[in-house]
């Protein structure tokens, strides 16, 4: 069986998915709890806080976005297809990684997991897979 055939593959990227979406739903719902990833505090002033609020919102319906793309690509797509889009998703990973280190700490808590992201991604695509020799 060729790496990009193994089941777990899809499993895993069930889990990238269902863990894309809970961030997501999380910064909508709980903003304050969602910049704790980034390890950044919540602003004191009012109107500063609704402006973070309103960003983590939109932060929000960007990750359920990420995780019901990588459902998508997992239920009715390719492997290739699933695998190009956690290569993206591990981007967007790596790119709040990077937002955590200019203004701060914190960026391993996304940069922890972005490899493990396009690591599956890269097997799915089947860079890995053996070519048959006749």
């Amino acid at each position: 069986m060729a790496l990009s055939q193994l089941p777990f593959l899809h499993l895993a990227a069930h889990a990238f998915a269902t863990i894309f979406t809970g961030f997501g739903v999380n910064a909508i719902f709980r903003p304050a709890h969602a910049l704790t990833f980034f390890e950044f505090s919540p602003p004191a002033d009012a109107v500063d806080a609704r402006m973070v609020n309103s960003l983590m919102a939109v932060y929000g319906m960007r990750d359920i976005f990420m995780g019901l793309a990588i459902y998508a690509a997992a239920l009715v797509g390719t492997n290739k297809s699933l695998g190009w889009t956690l290569v993206a998703s591990s981007g967007v990973a790596f790119a709040d990684g990077l937002v955590c280190y200019a203004y701060g700490d914190g960026q391993w808590n996304h940069w922890g997991y972005a490899p493990v992201i396009t690591i599956v991604g890269i097997l799915l695509l089947g860079v890995f897979d053996r070519v048959k020799r006749k």
